[in-house]
């Protein structure tokens, strides 16, 4: 098997709601489990919670996101970005144009210094984002 280092984001409660919102945005197949499933909650109200969700895209892209138990500390936001990279200016593009939707642009989507697009936001869930497009000859 080959390793693989993939982003896994938490939530409090929104875990579902955000990885669809990914979905929506990345296409691919998206796997959620719930805290009832495997009966991982004593708690009634955190049932439908997620327990483990992974969107595999088309692209290649892993992302992974579960609900934090309310017994257990959360901070929202974190010291992570998550960054997306390439070539292709359209479908970069396009995924920052949805990402940007209820967020926070920090940097716009714009010519960097160093020649390549690049622009930083935090989307509606507050995950912070990184997309760099490579300029013309680079990739």
């Amino acid at each position: 098997m080959v390793s693989r280092l993939n982003p896994y984001l938490n939530f409090r409660s929104s875990a579902r709601e955000a990885m669809t919102f990914y979905h929506s945005i990345f296409g691919g197949t998206l796997d959620i489990s719930t805290f009832a499933e495997f009966n991982v909650s004593d708690d009634p109200e955190e049932k439908d919670n997620v327990m483990h969700s992974q969107l595999t895209t088309d692209a290649g892209f892993v992302l992974m996101a579960a609900d934090v138990p309310k017994k257990m500390p959360f901070a929202e936001g974190s010291s992570i970005s998550v960054s997306l990279s390439g070539d292709d200016e359209n479908e970069l593009t396009g995924y920052w144009n949805k990402l940007i939707e209820g967020g926070t642009v920090f940097e716009p989507l714009a010519k960097a210094p160093w020649g390549d697009s690049f622009g930083m936001a935090a989307d509606r869930f507050g995950v912070s984002w990184l997309v760099n497009i490579a300029g013309a000859g680079q990739g």
